[in-house]
């Protein structure tokens, strides 16, 4: 797969994640694919458990894509990720084989208030 094409596949399974279209969300997952989540230290393998692990996931999700950047078979999704409304910031580096992501680890961080001792030098964001 070429870049754009890769791009595309990536724009359509956000897309998908945010409106809880759990068919078109995996489609881009490889039969064997393998999803980690250092954090919580959980390892899916297969497609169908991936599925399942977020159908099965009770909250209400939102995805926002600020940035999806990569080449060839190694792509990085930076993402916010809103379960309930209360917004958790993420990175998905998805690599991918035969055309299919093979391997996904998504690491997540919840937002926190700036240092005092550097708010002379800083400009808020978002």
């Amino acid at each position: 797969m070429d870049n754009r094409t890769v791009r595309l596949a990536l724009q359509r399974h956000w897309n998908a994640s945010d409106a809880s279209d759990f068919e078109i969300e995996h489609e881009i997952y490889h039969e064997e694919a393998v999803l980690e989540y250092p954090q919580s230290g959980e390892r899916i393998c297969g497609r169908h458990k991936i599925q399942e692990s977020r159908f099965v996931q009770p909250n209400k999700k939102r995805f926002t894509v600020r940035r999806i950047i990569g080449s060839g078979d190694l792509w990085v999704t930076e993402f916010v990720l809103s379960y309930d409304g209360i917004p958790s910031y993420a990175v998905s580096i998805m690599e991918f084989r035969e055309g299919l992501v093979a391997n996904e680890t998504q690491y997540f961080a919840d937002r926190f208030d700036p240092a005092p001792s550097r708010a002379h030098l800083v400009e808020r964001i978002g």
